[in-house]
């Protein structure tokens, strides 16, 4: 396998120039457990998870999937979920596999479960919709809290920018609700020299041009699992991956909650039974 991120140089040095949130709390508690942040039971909570790439040879992608269901469930059970965003490359350049990676892992969650295209999944509208009932750009709302989910890739894999006509309506749309998300697989900005995202000033332009625009969430780099800044601190939250043949040592995704102040929370979570990582608040 080559090295995705040859670009970055040695150390930490090309990462000087970003900063992280404050940290609510950074560890696990003993035994590796976790738990809500919010003192009461938080308004939304949320996960997200990306970059499954089931079908990939050489990898064990049905026990990667199968533990990505397991730990979420999980996650329900103990703290409760009220939906799982999977964010891109639910399979590996096999859009044949994504009815069953639906059928057989996906519709086994016990929570309701939101999905987007990756450059890997080589889908489009139609493929999306005739495999999810659903288009790969569409929204989703919870009282005054809404999701702007688009697509970032063609059928062939291509990186595209986002259908920003889409978005556009979409935030003009929700220009009265609390708090809006946006969900896109790559991000649109590349913060290093030759890094792998999309250049997409306009997309960046309209998250700024929103005030209740509070986050983007995005996969594609495995390797990274934490937040990265445009503009006046605009965040974009990445988390980690589930599967694929590179990235971080562990496997995991992110929780969000959403506190009665419209206070928001967001950590990532170390699946693999080790702590919690960079912790954050907005």
């Amino acid at each position: 396998m080559s090295n995705r991120r040859e670009f970055i140089g040695t150390g930490l040095t090309a990462l000087a120039g970003l900063t992280l949130l404050p940290a609510v709390n950074s560890f696990a508690n003993p035994g590796n457990a976790y738990k809500s942040f919010a003192k009461a039971k938080p308004r939304l909570r949320f996960a997200l998870a990306s970059d499954i790439h089931y079908g990939q040879q050489g990898t064990p992608y049905p026990e990667n999937t199968a533990n990505m269901i397991r730990w979420l469930n999980a996650d329900h059970a103990k703290n409760h979920l009220d939906m799982v965003i999977v964010n891109g490359d639910l399979v590996h350049n096999r859009p044949d596999l994504l009815p069953e990676i639906k059928a057989k892992y996906l519709d086994k969650l016990d929570v309701p479960y939101h999905t987007i295209p990756g450059n890997h999944d080589f889908a489009d509208t139609a493929i999306w919709k005739n495999t999810f009932s659903y288009e790969d750009k569409y929204t989703v709302e919870h009282g005054d809290i809404a999701f702007i989910l688009a697509n970032t890739a063609d059928n062939k894999g291509t990186y595209v920018c986002p259908d920003n006509a889409f978005i556009e309506a979409s935030l003009d749309k929700f220009a009265t609700r609390k708090i809006v998300f946006v969900v896109l697989h790559i991000p649109p900005v590349k913060w290093l020299k030759g890094e792998g995202f999309l250049d997409c000033p306009d997309t960046v332009e309209l998250l700024h041009s929103y005030p209740n625009v509070k986050a983007a969430f995005h996969g594609h780099d495995h390797l990274l699992d934490g937040v990265r800044y445009t503009g006046n601190k605009f965040p974009h939250f990445f988390d980690s991956h589930i599967g694929g043949d590179w990235g971080t040592d562990y496997k995991g995704y992110r929780i969000v909650e959403i506190d009665d102040n419209y206070q928001i929370f967001t950590y990532q979570v170390n699946a693999s039974q080790n702590p919690v990582l960079n912790s954050n608040k907005l």
